[in-house]
């Protein structure tokens, strides 16, 4: 889950709010498929054994043991992180039991990169990183659907409200300043 209207300050609105690439879940799902595959020959080269419905429940638990580690886990991983960008900040929400979060208001990005391997420019997806004007290293977003143009997105929330000044100060609804006076 990510932010929620409940969540949000006064005038703030959610402009995108993003699961990561279904491309994460692959690799699991892949496991899934082998384990139940494994299960079966093993069916079919034990059925009629004496020993076969001992091992079948051995081989069954170990199974359901590495499905839910290897698959079950990543999926739910995958379902509960979000990233929401909202007209007043960037929202990186991830957890399935215990929560956890990080924000990183709009006027204190420096700077937006992207990353973008071959694999994920075959799923249309990337990495974006937002550095911004604290000591803490910048948000990293993997697996970003259409990362280029949430990149654009964020530029265009950074631009709406700049005021022009080259003052090094940039928050939102920063009071306009006076021509000709010092």
């Amino acid at each position: 889950m990510g932010l929620k209207e409940r969540n949000l300050a006064d005038g703030e609105q959610i402009v995108l709010n993003l699961r990561t690439h279904p491309k994460a879940i692959l690799l699991p799902v892949l496991y899934a498929v082998l384990l139940a595959a494994v299960l079966v020959l093993l069916w079919w080269f034990l059925r009629g054994e004496d020993y076969y419905v001992p091992v079948m429940w051995v081989a069954g638990g170990i199974a359901l043991a590495l499905a839910i580690w290897l698959t079950v886990l990543p999926i739910l991983r995958w379902n509960a992180e979000r990233y929401v960008i909202t007209t007043r900040r960037v929202a990186h929400r991830t957890g399935i039991l215990n929560r956890k979060g990080r924000d990183i208001p709009l006027h204190r990005v420096n700077d937006i990169s992207l990353d973008k391997s071959l694999l994920d420019r075959i799923f249309r997806c990337g990495t974006l990183v937002i550095s911004d004007a604290t000591q803490q290293s910048g948000m990293v977003l993997h697996d970003v659907p259409e990362v280029a143009r949430v990149q654009v997105q964020l530029h265009n929330l950074l631009y709406a409200t700049d005021d022009g000044s080259d003052d090094g100060e940039w928050p939102p609804n920063e009071p306009g300043r006076r021509r000709g006076r010092r």
